[in-house]
């Protein structure tokens, strides 16, 4: 059952690992075959499963799992169930939590018999490691494009840019995350961080974790960084190839830091453990990479009274690459829309919390300028987008600002494109274009957080005010969204916004998934005044709407006299129609009745494979009717047949699941009488 060939490690995905271990994803099955010491009697025999992971294992922590036997496996618990049985031995199917601990874990059975009860003895040769799995969508590292989990958790080699923004020039990197011994080393560099397993589920903590780990300051991590330019004593960090001969010799010498590496062989190896863990991941390289130093979220060059350079207070640098990580996941820790391509940077440049390590920082709240959000928003966002502000000293030892250049940070941010040897520029995911008004809003916000706010000219009135407001319950799928802008100046003179308005489609966990549109107006403001409509054509959404999904509003505004800026956010869901439910018949115990189902589709395309649940509390066992396909805008009904079981009042529930609609459902009450009652 550990066979690389084998079912489990097919469907787990974990089928490349070189390695006899039984791999596998959490929040999906898999089976094992266990062997008794006689045939197991269902009615007297009673089992179930142990694993255990980490130092000290706690049930309240995660890190020991009991597993209970049951008839059918449920999703979203730990179950085992007995699949078939073969004299002595039993096949078991066996179901993991999606937010389960990853690691290693050991393995017993216990068994109750009117004789006694019984344990497995522990082998290491049935420990099973378990990883994250981005083919599960309850799982926080869920990634919905196969082509990308192909490309960002399945590719073992890849391409790392490096150079000019001018000169642009690329390396191979053997990643080799499932060459045998890799997974056991990723699995050592967690376990030399001395943190609990009881955190590895939450793959936040999990990547800070890697963060910190993969350099060598102050936790003895994978790699000594170095850029004195004299390597005796290891290997020049532009030597390495690859990431395998870095974490297995880390592992063989028992956590002993490896030298030498820079900041593509920092990423490398980030990239390879957490592919190999289950997190997707890609290197990206940064050009005119910004370094802050004092969270200003500028870069700032600093002139005496002659224009003559402050070498001592010049500490702030542009480096002509760096290279970090994106790792892709949810984060229910923040606001909505923060989810998707995270920053890992496992270089160290300045510490978090303490330690050096950086991220997960949400790209979103990057490009943004929402640097408030956790973790390290501040760094990353100065890294690719701060100005560079120039400052004289004054005769009394005060400076002032003498110029900004705008343009000069974060250019040609790349990676590999999915599926092919070429370069991908991702800019664009990071940072608004240069120059635009959307672009120097972020910056501004991002300032007003930095300790040099009063670099950028605060507004002389704030005298505009935004807001957004739906009417009823709000716009149906597959009709067009209407919302209403309220731009509103309390101003006695005219006032001129300049409003951008861009809409996306978001996970119901948060993570982006698509911008469907985006627009810039000018709005010409009469004093006490001001308001305007919104819409998102059907045609403009349909195709990228996805499991109960929603869809966000994000209006960013300057007006022009003031220098006054405004944003807000607004998500709102579509709404599905309702099914309408009609009984039919006397609602009597033991007397058959039936209910009619109906409904009509909203949307101007075909629904597929359309099916209709129904059950009730006291009226019915859980039904599913497959109905078939509902035409564009075509009505359809189904009547489902009942004998109703409890008298009194009752509710009958129905649902319609389909690939391109779901959160259709309806309800009905029903008051049962007993067959004794009269009418």
């Amino acid at each position: 059952m550990k066979a690389k060939s084998g079912q489990n490690r097919k469907e787990h995905n974990t089928d490349k690992f070189q390695s006899e271990d039984l791999i596998i994803r959490r929040g999906q099955t898999f089976q094992m075959w266990i062997t008794l010491s006689r045939p197991f009697n269902t009615s007297t025999d009673k089992l179930h499963l142990e694993l255990k992971t980490g130092s000290a294992p706690v049930i309240s922590k995660g890190t020991h799992v009991i597993i209970p036997l049951v008839e059918d496996l449920e999703d979203d618990r730990w179950e085992v169930a007995v699949v078939r049985q073969e004299d002595k031995k039993l096949l078991l199917s066996v179901n993991s939590l999606p937010t389960a601990n990853i690691g290693r874990y050991q393995l017993t059975v216990h068994t109750v018999c009117p004789n006694g009860q019984a344990t497995s003895k522990h082998d290491p040769a049935n420990d099973i490691c378990i990883l994250f799995n981005p083919w599960c969508e309850e799982d926080t590292v869920f990634m919905d494009s196969e082509d990308e989990r192909t490309e960002y958790v399945l590719n073992d080699v890849g391409l790392i840019y490096y150079g000019t923004e001018l000169q642009i020039g690329y390396r191979t990197w053997d990643y080799g995350q499932f060459e045998d011994g890799i997974l056991a080393a990723c699995l050592y560099v967690l376990e030399k961080s001395g943190t609990p397993a009881s955190g590895w589920g939450d793959p936040i903590n999990m990547v800070r974790i890697i963060s910190a780990m993969v350099n060598s300051v102050d936790d003895f991590g994978v790699v000594q960084g170095n850029w004195s330019g004299t390597y005796t004593g290891g290997s020049a960090p532009t030597v390495w190839t690859g990431s395998v001969e870095i974490l297995k010799q880390y592992h063989s010498n028992k956590g002993t830091p490896v030298c030498f590496g820079q900041c593509w062989v920092f990423a490398g190896v980030v990239t390879t453990v957490l592919r190999c863990l289950g997190v997707p991941c890609r290197t990206v390289t940064n050009y005119s990479s910004a370094h802050d130093t004092d969270v200003s979220l500028t870069t700032d060059v600093y002139f005496d009274e002659n224009l003559e350079p402050l070498e001592n207070l010049n500490r702030d640098s542009i480096w002509n690459f760096h290279v970090w990580n994106d790792c892709w996941m949810a984060r229910p820790d923040l606001p909505t829309g923060m989810g998707g391509w995270q920053v890992v940077d496992a270089t160290p440049q300045e510490t978090s919390q303490g330690t050096f390590r950086c991220g997960p920082a949400s790209l979103t709240a990057v490009r943004n300028g929402q640097v408030y959000h956790k973790h390290d928003a501040t760094f990353v966002f100065a890294e690719v987008n701060s100005d560079k502000i120039y400052w004289q000293r004054n005769v009394d030892g005060t400076f002032d600002q003498i110029y900004n250049e705008k343009k000069v940070v974060g250019h040609s941010i790349s990676t590999k494109a999915v599926g092919l040897d070429e370069r991908f520029d991702i800019t664009h995911l990071y940072k608004h274009a240069e120059g635009t008004e959307e672009e120097r809003i972020a910056v501004e916000t991002a300032c007003k957080y930095g300790t040099k706010a009063e670099a950028y000219t605060p507004p002389t009135s704030e005298d505009v005010s935004l807001e957004v407001s739906m009417d009823g319950t709000g716009p149906q799928m597959g009709s067009d969204a209407q919302l209403t802008i309220s731009l509103k100046n309390s101003s006695s003179d005219n006032r001129k916004v300049l409003l951008h308005s861009q809409v996306a489609v978001i996970y119901y966990t948060g993570v982006h998934k698509a911008t469907v549109q985006r627009d810039n107006t000018d709005v010409d403001l009469l004093p006490n005044e001001g308001e305007t409509q919104w819409s998102l054509a059907y045609e403009d959404y349909k195709n990228e709407l996805v499991d109960q999904a929603s869809l966000m509003l994000t209006l960013s505004a300057r007006v022009k006299e003031t220098q006054q800026v405004l944003a807000t956010q607004y998500s709102f869901r579509l709404r599905s129609p309702d099914l309408t439910l009609k009984p039919i018949g006397k609602a009597v115990v033991g007397e058959k009745m039936a209910v009619e189902i109906s409904f009509t589709n909203p949307l101007p395309q075909t629904l597929k494979g359309v099916l209709f649940h129904v059950e009730g509390l006291g009226l019915m066992t859980a039904q599913t009717v497959h109905y078939g396909d509902i035409g564009s805008r075509a009505s359809a009904s189904v009547t489902a047949n009942f004998v109703p079981t409890q008298s009194g009042p009752r509710k009958l529930l129905a649902s319609l699941d389909c690939r391109q609609l779901t959160q259709v459902h309806g309800v009905v009450s029903i008051d049962v009488h007993d067959i004794t009652e009269g009418w």
